[in-house]
């Protein structure tokens, strides 16, 4: 009954997006890693742009991790830009410059999980191996009335096997296609289009008025608020900028020198100490205008930051001994341009 409803709205309603008219892997591939937690009309220009640039696996394993970076910029989650670079380096390298054809060994590159391997098995080699994406968990969970915690790691296992149970052998790619975009159009997280829907009469959550109510999934902890000061060192044209190391969000990214503190204040007397811990000397006849420095906001999955942006102009080169230790340089603002920054350093440098 699932099956054959999705695969009868499917063809009406779909969009046309440029990754259902390929059986190419690697590009497949591509859509799935750029869509992953960002809108299909954001993701779209970057997976155009992407395979433009590389418009084969050896191309993106070839090209530089600061080049994928910069192209990536925008998009944020990076992890997901640095594991498909690396991922596409382990094709090349162990086999071949070919996708593996199966599921299983699908999982076994880096950085493919369930959900992606299934949808490279599905679409390009025909594997009967369902999809489970936030789409797929909310449709089973209203239809079937199903109220496990799809937030819980367990609940994992019980909407596979049941997702499994329905997908058709003769149309793998079909049915995970449709499902997921029964839930982008039809089956919406909010204002669902009930009464028009192909499985009114089936859908337990409707017939049983808790359409609101499913899928169930606990709250996320609050996300921390981080306050950076940045200090924005210029010298004639150049600004200094870092690359950020591990351990923390933007790795492999360029931002200004930082300071981070408890709170959203940061006086001159503090920030003057700062500079000069770096060895930087004022200019003074280049002051930045009285007033509060720029504050800007930005929210990442987990944290939220606050940053206010210190513009300091300075009276010579930063000595070579600060570089050293702070892997702070001098960019010329062509240079900048081509560095890959986080969003909130690229829309401060656009405003400014």
């Amino acid at each position: 009954m699932l099956a054959a409803a999705l695969l009868a709205w499917y063809p009406r309603h779909h969009r046309d997006l440029p990754w259902r008219h390929t059986r190419d892997p690697y590009a497949i591939w591509l859509s799935e890693v750029i869509l992953q937690q960002t809108r299909v009309a954001q993701g779209l220009p970057y997976y155009e742009a992407f395979l433009a640039a590389y418009p084969t696996v050896q191309a993106l394993a070839g090209a530089p991790e600061q080049e994928v970076l910069r192209l990536w910029q925008g998009l944020g989650y990076y992890s997901r830009a640095r594991n498909m670079h690396h991922t596409a380096q382990q094709v090349v390298q162990e086999h071949g410059g070919q996708f593996p054809t199966t599921y299983a060994e699908l999982l076994k590159l880096r950085g493919v999980g369930p959900y992606t391997a299934a949808a490279i098995a599905s679409f390009a080699f025909d594997e009967a191996v369902a999809v489970l994406d936030g789409n797929v968990y909310r449709v089973l969970a209203r239809i079937f009335g199903l109220h496990s915690d799809i937030a819980a790691p367990g609940s994992r296992k019980e909407f596979q096997a049941l997702a499994d149970q329905h997908i058709p052998a003769a149309a793998p790619a079909d049915f995970n296609q449709a499902i997921m975009e029964f839930g982008a159009l039809q089956c919406t997280p909010a204002r669902p289009d009930c009464l028009f829907c192909p499985m009114q009469h089936s859908c337990w959550a409707f017939q049983h008025g808790q359409v609101a109510l499913l899928p169930v999934k606990s709250k996320a902890k609050a996300a921390r608020v981080r306050y950076l000061h940045y200090l924005v060192l210029r010298h004639g044209e150049a600004m200094y900028l870092k690359k950020r190391g591990e351990k923390d969000i933007w790795q492999g990214l360029y931002d200004f020198a930082v300071v981070e503190t408890t709170g959203l204040e940061l006086g001159a007397a503090e920030v003057l100490r700062h500079v000069e811990a770096l060895g930087g000397r004022l200019d003074t006849s280049l002051a930045a205008e009285p007033g509060p420095p720029p504050l800007l906001k930005h929210v990442l999955s987990h944290q939220k930051l606050e940053a206010r942006f210190h513009t300091i102009w300075l009276a010579g080169a930063l000595p070579a001994t600060a570089l050293a230790d702070t892997g702070l340089r001098a960019y010329s603002p062509a240079e900048i341009e081509e560095l890959p920054k986080p969003q909130l350093i690229a829309n401060y440098l656009g405003k400014n």
